[in-house]
């Protein structure tokens, strides 16, 4: 019973976490939220057993992407003014959208196929399946092909974005060591003789 309020607690926070993300006007406070609700889905899948996919969603997102997305929001001047003004000409259209979603996600959850009349007997599982392992042993003997390919688009995606990066004959502010070195005191300070002045008594 106590799993149970848990997974409820989870489960409203990462939905309250979610709505203010969208909602919230602070970029920075969005991506918080974005924290938080990561942290809840990483709660939920610890209790349906998916401790891979729980401490993959801690380390890579929280500690790696969310870092980076709170650099670059917090780097950047965001005008927000703009940004709101094309809201209440799009707001019919979200609504719209939003119902969509509603009835879809209600469909879902009222199918046959979530009031277990359509389930066998389902065979309890051992308590000493380690998912890590199961899922690098799919990784790597039934699924080795497709995820060697994955790592090459990956591979071919990075050295894309470098060589973008270091293209010549764009206008970039480098430093030179050499010249830094090699300067002399009169490039640098110009001694200037001057009279020296009286005060009016």
């Amino acid at each position: 019973m106590i799993t149970q309020y848990i997974f409820y607690f989870f489960a409203a926070l990462l939905i309250i976490a979610a709505g203010m993300v969208v909602t919230v006007r602070n970029p920075v406070h969005a991506a918080l939220f974005l924290v938080l609700a990561f942290f809840s889905t990483s709660a939920v899948w610890l209790m349906l057993e998916a401790e891979f996919l729980a401490i993959v969603l801690i380390l890579v997102y929280v500690g790696a992407v969310m870092v980076l997305f709170l650099f670059v929001v917090m780097m950047l001047d965001i005008n927000l003014v703009p940004m709101r003004e094309g809201f209440a000409r799009f707001l019919p259209v979200g609504i719209i959208i939003a119902l969509l979603m509603a009835i879809a996600m209600g469909s879902v959850f009222t199918a046959i196929y979530f009031n277990g009349a359509h389930l066998d007997v389902v065979t309890p599982t051992a308590t000493d399946v380690n998912n890590s392992r199961e899922l690098g042993k799919l990784l790597f003997t039934e699924y080795l092909y497709p995820f060697e390919i994955a790592g090459a688009i990956l591979l071919v995606a990075i050295v894309a974005a470098i060589s973008l990066t270091l293209r010549t004959g764009r206008s970039k502010k480098t430093q030179d060591p050499s010249a830094q070195v090699s300067v002399k005191r009169a490039d640098r300070v110009r001694m200037v003789k001057m009279k020296s002045e009286k005060k009016s008594g």
